[in-house]
């Protein structure tokens, strides 16, 4: 593609992508801000996708890709705005966090809740908590699931990595045990590389010390 008709295309996407979701005659207009966030991705994911194919009409199949990416990725937002509520209501700890980010889930546990010190046992408390994010995840089974562990940076930095992973993989096998495929869950330890708050002092290193369990939806 020229770098003109790049432009253009590009253009013309965008414009599709906040009508798509602005329009108050579109069925779209009743969406949430999630769902609309993966409408919009899936209209210039979409769009790219037609804009780049081979042949004539680029801008007409640009703007074809970018409905049809619309489509594909507002059904995927309102998949996770519903599973997000029915897991919300499942679970009721306020301590687990749910987050829907338009195109995921990602369901936040912290490991002080989860874990003793140093270890790898998952608590009796939140054992019930797995038990219906798995039945949640056996009722959308469309998705696959990445668990990722976390610490802060009190310690040796190799052991943390370790921990993280043996978290991880404690929470995984919770979730296998309740049903889950084990195909559709990957297991995943950061040690502390990734963490989500200052590690100087101990609010920080409590809110790093977590367990994340990512939804991604599939097509069926």
């Amino acid at each position: 593609m020229q770098p003109r008709h790049m432009i253009l295309s590009f253009g013309l996407i965008a414009g599709l992508a906040t009508s798509a979701c602005t329009s108050p005659t579109s069925p779209s207009a009743n969406m949430g801000p999630r769902t609309q966030n993966g409408a919009a991705i899936g209209a210039i994911a979409g769009g790219l996708f037609g804009a780049t194919r081979k042949g004539d009409g680029k801008l007409g199949k640009a703007a074809v890709g970018a409905v049809i990416g619309a489509a594909i990725g507002g059904a995927i937002g309102q998949q996770l705005d519903k599973q997000a509520g029915d897991l919300r209501q499942a679970i009721d700890n306020d301590d687990v966090k749910i987050v829907n980010t338009g195109n995921e889930l990602i369901v936040t546990m912290p490991q002080d809740i989860l874990f003793a010190t140093d270890s790898v046992q998952i608590s009796q408390a939140l054992r019930g908590d797995l038990a219906a994010l798995s039945r949640n995840l056996m009722q959308y089974p469309n998705s696959v699931v990445e668990v990722r562990g976390h610490t802060d940076n009190v310690g040796n930095a190799d052991y943390n990595l370790s921990l993280s992973r043996n978290r991880a993989a404690a929470v995984a096998s919770v979730l296998s045990a309740n049903g889950v495929p084990s195909w559709r869950i990957q297991t995943i330890g950061y040690g502390e590389d990734q963490p989500i708050a200052s590690n100087l002092d101990a609010y920080g290193r409590q809110q790093n010390r977590r367990v994340e369990i990512v939804i991604r939806p599939t097509q069926s």
